[in-house]
C-alpha cells in the first residue's frame, strides 16, 4: 500500500500496470480529502510524455522498478479526458469510479514534487474556510492566504518543464543476400588441325622402279588416304570463386529536436519600488 509517507518516492517513478506492462510516468498524487491517503495518481503517457491520464492508486504497490497499478495499460488509454488542473470536481471524481469501476469516494487534494517541494491544493466542495483571521493568520500557522483557493504555506512554488531526450532503437529495414543464376556468353579462340590431300608427282628413277613395275602393266586402281582433322570441344566446370557476407557499421548522425517548455512566472503586487509585470526569478532571488 501506498501512503502519504511515500509520494515523493512515487512522483517521477515509472507505471506498469497489473500485467507488469509499463504505461508511463508518474506526474501528480491526488489525496482523499477524509482520509489524506493517496487516491489517484495521473501518468504521462504517449510518445513525449505530453498526455496525462487520472489511475487509481488506492491498492497500488511501490517496488524498487517503479508503482504497479491494479488496472491494465488500455483502461489506461481510454480513461476519461480530464484536466489535471490542481482538483478534482465531484462530477469528475464520479466519472472515474464509475470508469475504473470502483466504489464512491471523497473529494480529493492534489500533491505535486517540484525541485524538492511539495505545492498542496485542496478541493473542499461544500465547505467554509474558517482558517482566516484579522491578521491572515490561517489554520496552517502560515502568514497570508490564497485568495485563489487553497491555502498552502507562505510561498508559492515556482515550476518549469524541463527537457529530457534521448534515443531508442527500432527497426527502420531488413538486407539480405539473394544467389540468382544468370547466363553469359564467352567466346574463346582455339586452334584447330586439318589434313588436307596433296599430289606429288616423282619421275621414274632407279630407286624408284622396283615399285612402279610392281603389279601388272595395266590395270584399274584405287588409293584411299584417310584425313583427319580437329574440332573445338567446350567443357564447363563449377568452381568457387569468392564468399560473400552481410555485416554492420554504426553511423551517427545528429538529429534536432524541437518541443515547446511550459514555465510558470510569478509576478508582483503591492510591494514597494514594484510594478504589475515585475517578474521575480527564482534562481537568483531579485528582480529583473
Amino acid at each position: 500500500m501506498i501512503g502519504t509517507d511515500t509520494i515523493s518516492r512515487v512522483i517521477g517513478q515509472d507505471v506498469y500496470d497489473e500485467s507488469g506492462e509499463k504505461i508511463g510516468s508518474a506526474a501528480e498524487v491526488y489525496l482523499d480529502d477524509e482520509t489524506g491517503q493517496p487516491e489517484w495518481v495521473t501518468v504521462r503517457t504517449g510518445l513525449f510524455g505530453t498526455k496525462e491520464s487520472f489511475v487509481p492508486i488506492r491498492n497500488a504497490d511501490l517496488t524498487n522498478d517503479g508503482v504497479r497499478v491494479p488496472v491494465s495499460k488500455t483502461q489506461v488509454k481510454d480513461a476519461p479526458k480530464i484536466d489535471t488542473d490542481g482538483h478534482l470536481s465531484p462530477q469528475e471524481e464520479q466519472e472515474l469510479y464509475r470508469y475504473y469501476g470502483m466504489g464512491v469516494g471523497t473529494d480529493t487534494t492534489t500533491t505535486t514534487e517540484t525541485a524538492g517541494f511539495t505545492d498542496t491544493g485542496r478541493t473542499d466542495t461544500g465547505r467554509t474556510d474558517t482558517g482566516r483571521t484579522g491578521t491572515d493568520q490561517n489554520v496552517h500557522g502560515t502568514v497570508g492566504h490564497d485568495t485563489s483557493g487553497p491555502t498552502t504555506d507562505n510561498a508559492m512554488t515556482r515550476s518549469e518543464e524541463r527537457l529530457d531526450v534521448g534515443t531508442r532503437s527500432e527497426e527502420v529495414g531488413r538486407a539480405r543476400l539473394r544467389k540468382y543464376v544468370v547466363t553469359e556468353n564467352v567466346t574463346e579462340t582455339v586452334p584447330v588441325t586439318r589434313e588436307e590431300v596433296r599430289v606429288e608427282r616423282e619421275p621414274i628413277t632407279d630407286a624408284n622402279i622396283g615399285n612402279a613395275m610392281d603389279g601388272p602393266a595395266i590395270s584399274e586402281e584405287e588409293h584411299e588416304v584417310t584425313l583427319h582433322a580437329e574440332r573445338a570441344v567446350a567443357e564447363k566446370e563449377a568452381v568457387p570463386v569468392e564468399r560473400v557476407r552481410l555485416d554492420k557499421d554504426t553511423v551517427t548522425e545528429h538529429e534536432t529536436v524541437t518541443e515547446g517548455l511550459r514555465k510558470e512566472e510569478i509576478e508582483v503586487d503591492g510591494v514597494a519600488g514594484t510594478t504589475r509585470g515585475d517578474t521575480l526569478d527564482a534562481d537568483r532571488d531579485r528582480r529583473i
